[in-house]
């Protein structure tokens, strides 16, 4: 399994668990912003946090097939000679990549990276903690993971200065906990004047500027990203953004569009409910 595909997953994994938890009457209001004794409560439960626990996590939802290969991959890595477990790690990493398992890759791309500092693993690894992010609502994990984005895009960008994928996932950190929300937003916007093009960063900041009630910014950069990129994630962030201003019409517009990229019947069962709610 490519990158690309390992990114729709989550983005799909993510969408639809936005979507399950939100009501079906009513408008979404954003988000309360986490204040800095939150997150030190959860970084201080982070301890608990391992590559150990999310693998466990990890194996429950792969299934006992699946889990046959990472624990035959584990149990290589136990008994290696030091020189050796970089290979098994980045084994795990991609295995877990394959299973569509972005905390315990990122763990073991954290880990290669940390003896081997080499641009590529502190990249995936970035990429993975702020995938992990999205996919889980507890705070201590959440903690963890930004700042372990942050330092590994922060590494990644200590050996290419000029990445704009590593710019765009400390910017994407940042915002989520690991820095101040509007350094993020700066280096996301860099980003964007350098490339504006730059599906990543345009969909962040229409994500970050539906979250703190910027409604009208939302819809720009997400009709930026569709202009690009068409996508069910875009047109699902742009169907809320529009129910929040209560342009009925135009949300229900987008959810279709979004129902049509997204050919998942369940999902496609709770987008005809809210298109039904908004046409009542």
């Amino acid at each position: 399994m490519n990158k690309k595909q390992i990114v729709i997953i989550v983005a799909v994994i993510a969408v639809t668990g936005y979507l399950y938890s939100l009501p079906v009457k009513g408008l979404v209001k954003p988000k309360a912003t986490r204040t800095n004794a939150g997150v030190a409560g959860g970084n201080a439960q982070a301890s608990n946090i391992s590559v150990a626990t999310v693998s466990a996590a990890g194996k429950v939802a792969i299934g006992a097939a699946l889990t046959a290969k990472i624990n035959d991959l584990e149990s290589q890595l136990k008994n290696a000679p030091e020189n050796d477990k970089p290979a098994l790690q980045k084994q795990l990493a991609t295995q877990w990549d394959d299973d569509n398992q972005p905390a315990p890759a990122a763990f073991y791309y954290q880990a290669v990276a940390r003896k081997d500092n080499k641009f590529e693993d502190w990249l995936n690894a970035g990429n993975r903690f702020n995938d992990s992010y999205k996919l889980t609502q507890d705070t201590a994990s959440q903690a963890l993971y930004t700042s372990s984005a942050a330092e590994a895009f922060q590494n990644a960008l200590k050996l290419n200065a000029k990445s704009l994928d590593a710019k765009t996932g400390l910017g994407i950190a940042y915002v989520n906990g690991a820095g101040m929300p509007m350094q993020g937003i700066g280096l996301l916007k860099d980003v964007v004047k350098l490339d504006p093009k730059n599906v990543i960063a345009n969909l962040n900041l229409g994500m970050f500027s539906m979250k703190s009630g910027q409604y009208e910014k939302a819809i720009g950069w997400f009709k930026t990203v569709i202009a690009i990129k068409p996508g069910f994630e875009p047109y699902f962030y742009l169907a809320e953004t529009y129910k929040q201003l209560g342009k009925k019409t135009e949300a229900i517009a987008a959810y279709q569009k979004c129902k049509e990229m997204m050919p998942d019947p369940v999902f496609g069962q709770r987008i005809d409910e809210y298109i039904k709610e908004l046409k009542n």
